[in-house]
């Protein structure tokens, strides 16, 4: 998985660098084999006026689904990305297990699901009491 931290508006510590990788690795190495690329992007929205303005944005590129896109807005940076790189977390957990119910709910070719049903097909005329022999 590769990381790449891009800030906008201010410098990024080698404290804050550490945080945030620390922060996505706690919430998705779990799914390491999933996730391609991890963008985050943070920035500072309204400088040095203040308020709730420190913006997080997370970009999990998944091969074969859709990327899976967070932002979250704090007053405190550090808030923002405890937050935005758990939903990251638990939001790749819901499309992966959505990938995988999907998978095993389609058969994986049409020749199994016909084969499925001439089996059930000749047991249940073999079965049935209504068929007559014709005597």
């Amino acid at each position: 998985m590769q990381i790449f931290i891009q800030a906008r508006g201010f410098d990024l510590s080698a404290d804050l660098r550490k945080h945030v990788e620390r922060r996505i690795h706690f919430a998705l190495d779990w799914a390491d084999q999933h996730v391609r690329k991890v963008s985050i992007r943070l920035s500072d929205l309204n400088g040095p006026r203040g308020g709730e303005d420190k913006r997080c944005s997370i970009q999990v590129a998944v091969p074969g689904a859709a990327d899976v896109l967070i932002e979250d807005t704090e007053p405190d940076l550090y808030v923002a990305i405890d937050r935005a790189a758990d939903r990251a977390g638990r939001t790749l957990a819901r499309q992966v297990a959505r990938q995988r119910e999907y998978r095993h709910d389609s058969p994986r070719d049409g020749n199994t699901k016909n084969a499925a049903i001439a089996g059930e097909a000749e047991s249940t005329s073999a079965a049935s009491p209504f068929i007559h022999s014709g005597k």
